[in-house]
């Protein structure tokens, strides 16, 4: 069964020329590169703050948000389309900080719909499908080429990045910073599809594969849980007490017995299982603050988009 997310909804007009020289307040395009390891374009918005002055050498993180169309569609101009108008969003609600912002152009195919690229789910690690799999090896890429591009100009960053991401794109955020903690200096999580992952391998001796915990990161993803460098992240995971958004009942999203493991061992709807996910961090000492929004439900209000600049904003302190 496929379902729709909702989405935040705050928009703003932008024109998006291809990629040159970069100048300040813009919005590039970046063609896809398989030779740098990026099957898919990729958007960049350079805010006017994050103009170099003079000799200055500050490295500003980037803040990345992965796109999230809410819909599958085997045409990518349908997903390029949205991120033209999310990445605009961005520019609105996080210009502030004065950081370029990174958005990919991943596809969400109706087609290959157990796939669910815009979460980073299982499927999306072991797919033999060459440009649907590892996106998040994708997306590391593009934050490689974007730095590479803005130190050109005379605009260093910091290797670690910002993410952000709301409902699946708060998945793709959430997973991203466990799979590559060493990548990523804060994260702001929301909604992310009824359960984050934890940072263990198994709760009341039953094993948590991912993306329910981390039992089995080295065989989907090559690499074991740096729990050392996972400490080192901030995160802000947050939801309305209103929020019945479950990814967890969905096929895309888990498979089925990682479903009715999440139903037995934490509960059936997102705010049962919030306590157990809260505890589960501050058990790992990771630095994670959980915020339960009242009278919310699956969406993003402008105070809530002021809670996470401001979370991302002291990260950079």
């Amino acid at each position: 069964m496929k379902r729709v997310f909702l989405a935040a909804s705050f928009f703003l007009v932008i024109s998006v020329p291809t990629f040159g020289q970069i100048e300040p307040s813009s919005t590039r395009v970046i063609s896809a590169d398989p030779s740098a390891g990026f099957f898919y374009p990729y958007y960049l918005f350079v805010p006017k703050t994050a103009a170099p002055a003079g000799s200055q050498k500050v490295e500003k993180p980037i803040l990345v948000s992965t796109n999230n169309t809410g819909t599958t569609n085997d045409d990518l101009s349908v997903h390029e389309a949205n991120v033209k108008r999310r990445i605009a969003q961005m520019a609105l609600a996080f210009g502030k900080l004065g950081v370029p912002i990174l958005m990919p152009v991943f596809p969400r195919s109706s087609s290959e719909w157990t796939i669910y690229t815009h979460a980073l789910d299982r499927d999306t690690l072991i797919t033999d499908k060459k440009e649907l799999k590892r996106l998040d090896l994708q997306l590391a890429a593009m934050i490689d080429d974007a730095r590479k591009r803005l130190a050109e100009e005379k605009m260093p960053t910091d290797r670690r990045v910002l993410i952000y991401g709301f409902s699946a794109a708060g998945m793709f955020a959430n997973r991203f910073a466990f799979l590559h903690p060493e990548r990523v200096k804060a994260a702001a999580i929301g909604s992310p599809g009824g359960w984050p992952i934890i940072p263990k391998g198994e709760h009341k001796s039953r094993m948590l594969r991912f993306p329910i915990g981390t039992a089995d990161l080295e065989t989907v993803a090559g690499r074991k849980l740096n729990i050392d460098q996972l400490r080192k992240v901030r995160f802000l995971i947050f939801m309305g007490d209103k929020d019945e958004n479950d990814s967890v009942v969905f096929k895309d999203g888990y498979e089925p017995e990682d479903t009715d493991l999440i139903f037995e061992l934490f509960g059936k709807t997102p705010l049962e299982r919030w306590a157990t996910a809260k505890r589960s961090y501050a058990d790992a000492e990771l630095s994670a603050e959980f915020r339960l929004y009242a009278n919310i439900g699956h969406t993003m209000t402008p105070a809530i988009i002021g809670d996470v600049a401001a979370f991302l904003d002291s990260a950079m302190q």
